[in-house]
């Protein structure tokens, strides 16, 4: 089967909004997930990659790592009043990922802000993994 060809897809949900991430490592996945998070929260395009952030998660398993990871961003974007747009994972183990968010503080006459994320959810939250990678259900409540 091939890989899909786009990293993230979003989902419709009658309360809250989410997207399915795909990786084709679970490096990339992580990645792809906190992209399709901050997309939905601004238009990324007009976003330089002008400050560097070190992001760190912990967790039990997988999903509870990558739960941690986008609670981690989100938190790190919401705090600092950044904006990010490209993620990279440097270390990742089974209950440790290490990594960095790329982008700038948002500017209200630059950026445009679209749906405001207050947490990630645990709400049918999903990794798996089959032959053509790995792939994420995340919701987000807004």
């Amino acid at each position: 089967m091939d890989r899909p060809s786009v990293p993230f897809e979003i989902l419709e949900h009658p309360a809250d909004v989410g997207f399915l991430a795909h990786g084709r490592t679970l490096e990339e996945l992580f990645a792809n997930a906190a992209l399709a998070m901050m997309s939905l929260g601004w238009e990324l395009d007009a976003v330089k990659e002008k400050e560097r952030r070190e992001i760190e998660a912990a967790g039990e398993d997988t999903d509870t790592l990558l739960y941690d990871w986008l609670s981690s961003i989100l938190a790190v974007a919401d705090a600092e009043g950044m904006v990010f747009r490209r993620f990279e994972v440097s270390e990742l183990g089974e209950s440790r990922a290490r990594g960095a968010a790329w982008g700038e503080p948002f500017d209200n006459s630059r950026h445009r802000a679209l749906t405001y994320i207050k947490a990630v959810t645990l709400h049918q939250f999903e990794v798996k993994q089959s032959e053509r990678g790995w792939t994420a259900r995340v919701y987000l409540d807004v």
